[in-house]
């Protein structure tokens, strides 16, 4: 029997052979386990390397070119690290894909008129939670870290914990009834901060979700103390949990640091109640993978698939500066420079190689550094980078790697062209989209429900359809003609409809656009006519021949 069988096993357990499936029975934070528990530390390492290498702080990576001169040269490694630069291609490439999915703003539908009760509070709902924008900033972490949560609550936007401060419980409560209401927010939980719990049978399926991080405290003695806040998410309830912390071991291994942490005894959490019951039968937080696959919840992100040739992108940029500064500067030799008075008669700024009069006549050393060559494997580095990520480089506007890596996107106007060579990018773009579209539109439903459930909503629910464009301007005028020749000149589209598109309003903002244009087009005519043959008829003639 193996020892451990009967023991409590802690946060100790190691992920089994990829063969197999780990199913965690034991709840995951409690006193006398580890933070973080050992089988997330190689997934918050990589998410918080991946984080230092989109903000650019590789001051580290130089030393890979420095150790190969270290032995050999002390002094040449010591000028390598201050000639240390670094080219963030990471940030571009994390950035581009949030740019094209939410660039041009799509729209959120309910299948209601846009003056229903419920299309107008899920605008409401997109429009006070500046709903694109955190879509945006979580596309751009997801390709950082590879994973991205949604999280769906119903409280106050604004924090007023201070106000305890300095107002009494009944004036606190008397100033939030006058003052503030509660709504639905849906704001995004930083992945490292995340750890789910799979479901037995199914591993993309989470029977709960534990957001968790230390909170440091400094006490009236200037001491930080750590305490692990806990909040775990279940169908119908939240438990809210405060435990004492300890600082334990770091762990090096995956090639960021992780502080992990002894848990201690719980604590009160200072709330009114710990146990909360949503009244909406699912869970609150919505994972959102960046890119995913079958056999695991994680999702892979955009960086780290290229890590290795973004550090020797720069490694070569570093090697490059060098050789650049030391041709600037070369070594010179030739005949000792003393004149007998211990002074020298010419100054030289660089290094000098003393040799005898009769010997060679003063120069300069030289060298074949094969700058081009490391040019050229440079513009390969990058273009290869660029093809890892699916990113053609002329969506930039630019090339990096040369004329003949990627192409100028200059010689390609048309619609089609363009979206042809875009496609590697609107792939990508495609595949992210397909899961933010899930786990917004669940996060608007769950919105609703909450506001149902707690607030003053009074419709039944509904599940939203989002359409979102491809950040491609569109080319209106070859469009216009292709629908022409489809439908042998005949209308396509009404002026409702046109408007609504065209300027990007709403039923009752076009209908008001409308309502103006007939009232110019009557201006413009004057009044109307009842029976315009009326003056076209001649007179009539009486019996005697006059006229009437």
């Amino acid at each position: 029997m193996p020892k451990w069988i009967g023991q409590n096993l802690g946060n100790d357990v190691e992920e089994l052979n990829d063969e197999f499936r780990t199913v965690v029975t034991y709840k995951l934070f409690d006193e006398g386990k580890q933070f973080p528990p050992q089988n997330h530390i190689e997934r918050i390492s990589k998410q918080k390397r991946m984080k230092t290498l989109y903000d650019g702080k590789l001051n580290e990576i130089y030393e890979r070119a420095s150790d190969l001169l270290r032995k050999s040269s002390p002094e040449q490694a010591e000028q390598l690290a201050k000639l240390y630069i670094g080219v963030n291609l990471a940030d571009i490439l994390a950035t581009k894909p949030a740019d094209l999915l939410v660039g041009e703003t799509p729209s959120f539908e309910t299948g209601d008129p846009d003056d229903s009760a419920r299309q107008q509070t899920v605008n409401g709902y997109v429009e006070n939670n500046d709903l694109i924008t955190t879509i945006h900033e979580s596309t751009v972490g997801n390709g950082i870290r590879g994973d991205s949560w949604l999280k769906v609550r119903y409280g106050y936007r604004q924090d007023y914990s201070e106000l305890t401060g300095i107002l009494s419980a009944e004036e606190f409560n008397a100033f939030l009834e006058e003052n503030a209401d509660m709504e639905p927010i849906i704001e995004h939980v930083t992945a490292t901060d995340v750890f789910p719990e799979i479901s037995n049978g199914d591993a993309k399926s989470f029977k709960a979700v534990n957001i968790a991080y230390i909170e440091y405290v400094v006490n009236w003695r200037g001491e930080e103390i750590p305490y692990l806040i806990v909040e775990r998410h279940l169908p119908g309830f939240i438990i809210h949990e405060k435990f004492e912390a300890y600082e334990n071991d770091v762990v090096k291994r995956y090639g960021y640091p992780v502080r992990t942490f002894y848990i201690g005894k719980k604590v009160p959490t200072g709330r009114t109640e710990d146990i909360v019951a949503t009244g909406v039968p699912e869970i609150l937080v919505r994972h959102v993978p960046y890119k995913s696959e079958d056999t695991t919840w994680e999702g892979t992100g955009g960086l780290e698939k290229i890590e290795t040739v973004l550090t020797a992108i720069n490694d070569r940029l570093v090697q490059i500066d060098y050789i650049l500064w030391k041709m600037m500067d070369p070594t010179a030799y030739g005949p000792p420079l003393d004149d007998g008075r211990n002074a020298d008669t010419t100054k030289i700024s660089g290094a000098y190689i003393p040799v005898k009069q009769d010997e060679q006549e003063p120069g300069y050393m030289t060298w074949d550094a094969r700058l081009d060559q490391a040019f050229k494997q440079l513009d390969e580095l990058i273009g290869f980078a660029f093809m890892k990520s699916e990113t053609p480089q002329w969506l930039f506007g630019t090339t990096m790697a040369g004329s003949e890596s990627g192409g100028s996107g200059t010689s390609h106007t048309d619609g089609a062209a363009i979206r042809q060579r875009f496609m590697p990018i609107l792939s990508k773009v495609k595949r992210i989209r397909r899961h933010y579209d899930r786990a917004v539109r669940d996060a608007l439903y769950i919105a609703q429900q909450l506001d149902v459930e707690h607030g003053d909503a009074n419709f039944t629910p509904v599940y939203p359809k989002i359409h979102w464009k491809d950040g491609i301007p569109a080319n209106e005028k070859e469009l216009a003609e292709i629908m022409e020749i489809r439908t042998g000149a005949k209308p396509t589209i009404d002026r409702h409809t046109a408007i609504k598109r065209q300027d990007e309003v709403d039923d009752g903002q076009a209908k008001e656009i409308i309502a103006r244009i007939e009232d110019d087009e009557e201006d413009e005519a004057g009044p109307a006519v009842s029976d315009p043959e009326m003056f076209r008829q001649a007179p009539p003639v009486d019996d005697e021949g006059g006229d009437n």
